[in-house]
């Protein structure tokens, strides 16, 4: 529930104004914020509000952090989480995350376009740079806005046009309409991306259980994602038609291709090879003593190994979870604070600092990068 609205500032771009409010939605005292110049609303608790400031002003990059902050809450309520929480772990997963591709942030605005136009021919305004257009192409600047708008009309998916339909009667301004290519385009680049299923793929035997159970299922829940395997649905009747199915409905996979005596599991280099051909990510993983023994067709992709010996597999874990945020991104599940508490305290992207009431300390993950990633 939020309480006390009122007119104030953006958390992260202060020089745009917000609706604001207090929340019950946190451990403490906790904001709610619903900006244009973020996309809409978001949380924050009060002590990373007090601190994100100041610490922002302090850096030369803070307005590439901002702009990275706000692409993650974007995809976030693009998988169903409508107030995404900001901590510390997010703040440091935007400082250590690379900007999006130029072509990604232009096909954004363009989906933002798309998500205007509520009917064919629906003009967009583009004489006015809207806080929506920088929030969805991460951009710090309106010229960026500018030339990803002249990039999209050159690809013919807008199409610029004078328009007196925006402002009124003898109003003048330029708008753009979505092309049937634009839309097209868009449908392409939603096939999987507001998913938040994760398909595995693997051998079925009781020696790879805990693989599962303790390694790939809470690296992947650590991600933000609900991992799948289709020997634990329940109702499958046709299993090859189920599985087709769960991996069109997935946003990436993981496959593993450990096996028995009898040879390798034909089953997980047919997922993994239907996903890539889907345009559907694999992460890709094995025993570390069978590295040598996968196929030469899949060996030049990167592997995460993982050791038998490792009863508690912390570092396959660590390793994967941190894959999946780099490859794919936050999924819409929180963050398994736990998770990356411990991976603080052992040392992996510490960040302490003391001072202020009660000499403060907090350990701050920078939860998107290391862990064994590699390309």
């Amino acid at each position: 529930m939020i309480y006390q609205r009122y007119q104030g500032k953006c958390s992260i771009w202060p020089d745009f104004d917000a609706e604001r409010g207090s929340t019950t939605e946190g451990e403490g005292p906790t904001s709610w914020v619903e900006s244009s110049r973020t996309g809409g609303q978001y949380i924050i608790p009060l002590d990373v509000e007090e601190d994100l400031g100041p610490e922002l002003r302090a850096r030369p990059d803070a307005d590439a952090v901002r702009a990275r902050l706000t692409t993650w809450l974007i995809d976030q309520r693009l998988l169903g989480n409508e107030s995404p929480r900001i901590t510390w772990e997010i703040v440091e997963y935007a400082k250590s995350k690379t900007p999006l591709p130029i072509y990604e942030r232009a096909e954004r605005l363009l989906r933002y376009a798309v998500s205007c136009s509520d009917k064919v021919g629906s003009v967009l305004d583009i004489d006015e740079i809207l806080p929506e257009y920088l929030a969805w192409s991460e951009s710090s600047e309106e010229d960026e806005v500018r030339f990803f708008l002249d990039y999209l009309i050159e690809k013919n998916w807008l199409k610029r046009l004078r328009s007196k339909r925006l402002v009124g009667p003898g109003s003048v301004v330029i708008g753009a309409e979505v092309t049937v290519e634009g839309f097209n385009r868009v449908a392409e680049l939603a096939a999987n991306a507001d998913s938040s299923q994760a398909f595995v793929a693997m051998w079925f035997d009781d020696s790879v259980t805990d693989l599962y159970d303790k390694g790939i299922a809470p690296a992947v829940r650590a991600a933000g994602y609900e991992p799948v395997r289709i020997d634990r649905v329940e109702g499958v009747i046709k299993i090859n038609d189920a599985i087709i199915a769960e991996i069109q409905r997935s946003r990436f996979i993981v496959a593993d291709f450990t096996h028995g005596k009898e040879g390798a599991r034909g089953g997980v280099y047919y997922e993994a090879g239907f996903a890539e051909g889907r345009g559907i990510p694999v992460i890709w993983t094995c025993r570390e003593d069978m590295m040598d023994k996968i196929h030469f067709d899949t060996r030049d992709y990167y592997h995460i190994p993982w050791d038998e010996n490792d009863a508690s597999y912390a570092d396959f874990q660590r390793a994967l979870k941190n894959r999946i945020l780099h490859l794919i991104g936050e999924g819409p599940h929180p963050i398994n604070s736990q998770a990356v508490r411990n991976d603080a305290l052992s040392g992996a992207g510490r960040h302490c600092y003391g001072g202020g009431d009660g000499d403060k300390v907090r350990h701050r993950q920078a939860a998107g990068v290391g862990g064994g990633a590699g390309a």
